[in-house]
């Protein structure tokens, strides 16, 4: 009993020190695997830190500005700056332009350190000393190719989000970008450094080009394909169906079915809420270099032109056909079957109800017609009330006369 009674005693003891080594391996394990997920999300948040560190305070001298835009440095070649402003809201440390000589009075005190203007530009007086120019060919070329470049950084996202729909049969390129809730049918084809923002629809059979950028809210509807650099801001619906009914025996309408697509070319860049509508058979088009404002509405089976740019607002009806080059001001109406010439410049708020077929015409009014013929017309509108007296006044003389 007393041998039985020292083994359970000495077995409890051998126990009790063993669990305590267990408990505390167990505990030192515990630690490790703690300090490994809190060294791993350290070492999460020190790069995203350093990403925002970066974004937020880069800098750029004026002699690397001068560089990269191949300017003349007038003052302090080694000035830095690090964000971008306004000339007549320039600060310290802020990069600005004059191309606009409206806004000339505003260089000589402005606040901004560096400051990019036309080699021809011609000083009136002495700047602040703060303020270092730099002078290129084009001011306004050149600012517009700085914010490209810091746009770029700023949207540099890559990676598909979660929540994000793909289907199977989708092929993405290299590098791009899917933000989450956006939806990817079948077949679609997507190349390399497209990105892709929240709650888009890509509809199947779809084809976008190499660095395209579809911001949020986008539509792009089946079998519809868009080129490469091409720009799809917020809300713009392409491929919904045309406009197409046909008015049957008892006045009703039916609906024509819309079984064509959009083609967009190369290097468009297509405003808030625009709508092209896809054809109803073949193909509507727009063709590489086209500029669309906001709220433009194109209608089924149109085609517009290289390097045309169209204001916000502007209609287009269906069929029509609008050449190269040509500019469109805001709030026009056009209606379908026409054909608008290469070059030729329709001013705001303007109908046109018949084809133009002079290359370079420059048109107003509704119905719109030549632009002098317009003004002189407008001159003749505005003096009918003095032409009215004048009438009356030689009315009552020649009545008069008679009496």
């Amino acid at each position: 009993m007393k041998r039985n009674g020292v083994g359970i005693f000495f077995f409890n003891v051998l126990k009790t020190k063993l669990d305590g080594i267990i408990k505390f391996e167990q505990r030192q394990k515990y630690i490790f695997l703690k300090q490994r997920k809190l060294k791993k999300l350290f070492l999460k948040i020190s790069k995203i830190f350093n990403k925002l560190l970066l974004l937020v305070f880069m800098e750029f001298s004026a002699k690397q500005i001068a560089e990269l835009l191949g300017g003349v440095i007038e003052g302090n070649a080694d000035i830095k700056v690090n964000k971008l402003s306004k000339i007549e809201e320039g600060e310290l440390n802020s990069l600005s332009f004059l191309a606009n000589p409206t806004y000339q009075d505003y260089l000589y005190v402005t606040n901004a350190s560096v400051v990019i203007i036309n080699k021809d530009f011609t000083l009136e007086k002495a700047i602040k000393d703060t303020c270092t120019l730099i002078r290129v060919d084009n001011a306004y070329e050149c600012f517009a190719k700085l914010l490209e470049t810091y746009n770029h950084v700023q949207n540099n996202k890559t990676g598909i989000e979660s929540n994000s729909f793909i289907a199977p049969t989708a092929k993405i390129g290299d590098n791009c970008y899917v933000g989450a809730f956006a939806y990817i049918g079948e077949k679609v084809k997507i190349g390399n450094n497209v990105k892709i923002y929240p709650n888009c629809f890509i509809g199947d059979n779809a084809v976008i080009g190499d660095n395209t950028t579809i911001f949020s809210g986008v539509k792009i509807h089946h079998e519809c394909k868009i080129g490469k650099h091409c720009t799809f801001h917020s809300g713009v619906v392409i491929g919904a169906d045309g406009f197409g009914f046909a008015p049957n025996s008892e006045n009703n309408y039916k609906k024509v079915p819309q079984i064509g697509n959009v083609v967009i070319e190369d290097y468009v860049e297509i405003g808030a809420n625009t709508c092209v509508d896809r054809a109803t058979m073949g193909s509507t088009i727009i063709k590489k270099g086209v500029k669309l404002d906001n709220l433009i509405q194109i209608g089924h089976n149109v085609v517009v032109g290289e390097n045309t740019v169209i204001v916000s607002q502007t209609g287009i009806a269906g069929s029509t056909k609008i050449g190269k080059n040509c500019m469109i001001g805001g709030q026009v109406g056009i209606v379908g079957h026409l054909t608008i010439a290469d070059g030729v410049k329709i001013a705001a708020q303007s109908g046109v109800g018949s084809s133009i077929t002079e290359e370079g015409a420059i048109v107003q009014g509704s119905p719109a017609y030549a632009i002098g013929e317009y003004k002189r017309s407008y001159v003749g509108f505005r003096k009918l009330p003095e032409i009215l007296d004048r009438l009356n006044e030689l009315e009552k003389k020649s009545q008069k006369s008679e009496d």
